[in-house]
């Protein structure tokens, strides 16, 4: 059957996040380098976006560079940068054709200038597309998420722009870097590993989680589509019971 043909479009999650791991390991299966690994993830980036798009889902984050990977082989890093301001500058137009909005959550300041510039320069372009929005977690790390959100917060309670009795979940998903996203519905991780890895701890609270062994540069169209199926079997209660929700 086809695969497709088996999804409830009425039923799609509104927001979709991918940790996309097993670039390195692809590599040394292959034999190269995992910069190689990398170039070809960016292959499987570019199908699951159009395949979002296509299928109508409003938000898709992608793991692409976390805090943590700034501690990688200097020239490992110094390549994911490199992948990152290419890939920028060639898929400008395919954002554009697709009616795609270019987002970016993290420490930004971190990242090279040029790839900055690029970022910044894409982000401005295609500002004004409705379809899907696609969002980088670029130099990303929940808890420094969450520590810069309580700071910010803490200091306009001592000065008395927030009141203390006020604070609430909204008032801090305003103080987060994913401020104007909705929570993540379903969270896909590939290459077999079963964590989240410091990703969007807050935003994941009640989504549910999808956890595959293929590697991410193996990653394909049908993937997804197995991945939203088996998201559409689940009954998502939010802590509610069967009999409520029915």
């Amino acid at each position: 059957m086809n695969l497709l043909e088996s999804i409830d479009k009425t039923n799609l999650p509104q927001h979709l996040a991918i940790i996309m791991d097993g670039n390195g390991r692809w590599a040394k299966q292959q034999g190269f380098l995992r910069a190689f690994g990398h170039e070809n993830g960016t292959k499987s980036v570019k199908e699951t976006i159009k395949t979002c798009a296509k299928l109508g889902i409003g938000f898709l984050t992608l793991y692409a560079f976390s805090t943590e990977n700034w501690n990688r082989p200097k020239l490992e890093v110094q390549a994911l940068m490199k992948i990152l301001v290419n890939s920028l500058r060639k898929e400008l137009t395919t954002l554009q054709e697709n009616n795609i909005k270019l987002n970016a959550i993290g420490n930004l300041d971190k990242l090279p200038k040029s790839a900055q510039k690029e970022l910044l320069d894409v982000i401005d372009k295609t500002k004004n597309n409705t379809r899907l929005t696609l969002t980088l977690a670029l130099s990303y790390g929940s808890r420094e998420e969450l520590v810069n959100a309580v700071r910010i917060i803490s200091d306009k309670v001592k000065n008395n722009i927030i009141s203390l009795d006020t604070i609430d979940d909204s008032i801090i998903n305003e103080h987060l870097y994913t401020q104007n996203l909705p929570d993540v519905d379903l969270l896909i991780r590939t290459s077999g590993e079963h964590r989240i890895s410091n990703f969007l701890l807050w935003q994941i609270a009640y989504a549910e989680l999808y956890f595959t062994e293929v590697l991410w540069p193996d990653f394909k169209e049908q993937h997804l589509y197995e991945a939203i199926i088996s998201y559409q079997k689940r009954e998502r209660r939010f802590g509610k019971t069967s009999e409520q929700i029915k």
